[in-house]
């Protein structure tokens, strides 16, 4: 908790996930470069946040943590054997990012529970975003907006178009294994979510 209050001024220079994949690369005995560097929200462009949000958590402004409608749904859509659906927030994952990596033990589960209320209160809104943007994996080694719009598209997170953010979105929830470039689908399914929400 004292490092979540710390967080609301610190930027963080390491996350669990750094160093779980830093781990992982020595275990598997594969080269691994880090790229991460930290930017203010404001260099960011309004494209990506709406179109992470849109990605990641549509009614990431509405809840305080938890989204307990979409939890409902993913569990819906467990029980009926359909298309399984994460229900976690963008302050859920920013925690898991910051604190547990990638594992899923009950313990991690416990922690998380407590600590994403924490980040809601002490954090805010625009701060939350702010971290889960630069902490989040977008690639092998790739972390945050700014490096992941420099390699993918030669810009920074400042100058990204409405497209490319779209696409740069829509690798999240599977960073080791998508590109931007073959995101056509999902890309257009952010974009039409972006302009229902008015972005």
């Amino acid at each position: 908790m004292l490092l979540l209050v710390a967080a609301r001024w610190v930027d963080p220079p390491t996350t669990a996930m750094h160093v779980q994949r830093r781990f992982e690369s020595l275990i598997d005995g594969t080269p691994y470069r880090k790229r991460y560097r930290f930017v203010p929200l404001r260099q960011i462009s309004p494209n990506l946040q709406h179109a992470v949000i849109a990605a990641e958590d549509a009614r990431f402004y509405q809840h305080h943590g938890f989204d307990w409608h979409q939890i409902h749904l993913a569990a819906q859509q467990d029980m009926e054997g359909g298309r399984r659906r994460g229900g976690s927030t963008l302050t859920q994952q920013l925690v898991k990012n910051l604190f547990f990596g990638t594992g899923g033990s009950f313990v991690r589960k416990g922690a998380e529970f407590t600590l994403v209320p924490v980040a809601e209160l002490v954090l805010g809104k625009q701060r939350i975003l702010e971290l889960y943007l630069n902490v989040v994996e977008w690639g092998p080694g790739v972390y945050g907006a700014e490096p992941a719009c420099r390699l993918y598209y030669r810009t920074s997170a400042r100058g990204i178009g409405r497209q490319q953010a779209a696409r740069l979105a829509a690798i999240l929830p599977a960073p080791l294994h998508r590109r931007p470039e073959r995101m056509n689908s999902y890309s257009a399914v952010i974009l039409r979510r972006m302009a229902q929400m008015n972005w």
